[in-house]
């Protein structure tokens, strides 16, 4: 005899595992779902925080170069300009002058997976300063 044939009793353990392995795969699936929706709400809030960083400063760039009295206006338009529509709803952006500084606060709102649909109660702030421009 040169070879062996193949039992029975291994044949069916083979089958029982590839149903075992379905079930778990089964199983496992709503995990790795709930995974990559934290991670993707993660991702989300850091992006805020990029955009409100940037708004800022684009915000008290424009501040900077505008004339006193027109500072307010020119600072907001600069900071909702690079915002995009979704994003630009729920955003706020204040300038302030004082002590020869301009400073930018922006407030952005955290969308809740998708911008433009739900927010999350957490709100997103940027910071920036720069030095008021002297006009001759």
């Amino acid at each position: 005899m040169t070879g062996k044939a193949a039992s029975p009793a291994r044949d069916g353990d083979r089958d029982r595992d590839r149903g075992q392995v379905t079930i778990e795969f089964l199983g496992m699936t709503p995990t790795i779902l709930v995974t990559l929706v934290v991670l993707w709400q993660l991702v989300l809030v850091g992006y805020a925080f990029i955009l409100a960083g940037n708004a800022a400063d684009e915000a008290v760039r424009a501040g900077t170069a505008a004339a006193p009295g027109a500072r307010q206006g020119a600072c907001r338009a600069a900071g909702l300009d690079k915002l995009s529509g979704a994003w630009a709803e729920g955003a706020t952006v204040n300038c302030t002058t004082g002590g020869g500084l301009v400073t930018a606060d922006v407030t952005l709102s955290v969308p809740l997976l998708f911008p433009g649909v739900i927010s999350l109660p957490l709100d997103v702030e940027g910071h920036a300063g720069a030095v008021e421009e002297e006009t001759d």
